[in-house]
């Protein structure tokens, strides 16, 4: 496996190995996590019990600790206790329904308390979103992000996702058609940046539906990703049949070979060739 992923990897153009999501009661032995935040919920914020200057005195990013991890090879882990992030703490299925105020804050704001982000038109569409979205509830207590070649025997992922510049994420997308035969096979819903990578995907599956998810067009966890870069998230299954049948497409043709000539280019533009 990790010798057919790096020969995959190299016939992509893609330096950076992709991270595995996956649900487990162990937790890491070493990581990047939360500090552990303060208790909140929908039924205390509507009894206007939340402490809401203890509760963003921890704040931090899903999409920051996942950072963290990539640049130093290691795991990201989250908990119900550690969750960092109220919105990030929804889409990693540990708390739900969404705060009312998070339908203001991603959209109008609170008059009293902040200006709204405007990614959406009003909190009822926000709400809306919440509800289509709907979270799977943690189906275990952490929800562990790490490199592929960091899992353990017994360690599975349930979402693989890739963090890639445009001309690899374009051999992504029609990899991704050709190992499925679905010509709508990439999807590209609205989201937070980590929606993308583990809500959005566990969605799509629950209701029958084999998706590849393309994101990260989040503007507030850009600053979390490199310049130009976006997310690609497919199943693990879906991510096997790529590594089993990429030699069979394009992958292995003259044409992508150009293309490869580009993510050159674009690495020497990054400073990166030598990563």
């Amino acid at each position: 496996m990790e010798r057919n992923r790096s020969d995959f990897l190299e016939a992509l153009g893609h330096l950076e190995e992709p991270m595995g999501m996956f649900y487990t009661d162990v937790e890491p032995a070493e990581g990047f996590t939360p500090k552990q935040g303060a208790a909140f919920s929908y039924e205390m914020e509507q009894r206007a019990e939340v402490d809401w200057r203890v509760l963003w005195q921890n704040f931090s990013c899903v999409m920051g600790n996942i950072w963290l991890a990539r640049k130093k090879n290691n795991a990201a882990y989250f908990d119900a206790q550690h969750y960092g992030c109220v919105g990030g703490s929804f889409y990693l299925g540990f708390h739900k329904p969404q705060l009312d105020f998070i339908a203001h804050y991603i959209s109008t704001g609170c008059a009293d308390q902040t200006q709204g982000e405007r990614y959406l038109r009003s909190p009822d569409s926000a709400r809306r979103f919440f509800t289509e979205i709907d979270p799977r509830p943690a189906p275990a207590r952490f929800c562990v992000f790490k490199p592929l070649s960091r899992f353990q025997q017994g360690e599975s992922p349930e979402i693989v996702t890739f963090f890639v510049r445009g001309e690899a994420l374009s051999g992504l997308c029609v990899l991704a058609t050709f190992v499925t035969d679905d010509f709508e096979v990439v999807a590209a819903p609205f989201g937070a940046g980590c929606s993308f990578l583990v809500t959005w995907p566990l969605h799509y599956l629950a209701q029958g539906k084999f998706k590849a998810v393309l994101g990260s067009p989040d503007p507030s966890n850009r600053k979390f990703l490199k310049t130009d870069e976006m997310t690609f998230s497919v199943p693990y299954e879906m991510y096997l049949q790529m590594l089993s049948s990429w030699r069979e497409s394009f992958l292995a043709g003259a044409t992508w070979e150009g293309v490869k000539k580009k993510i050159r280019r674009s690495r020497q533009v990054w400073g990166e060739l030598d990563e």
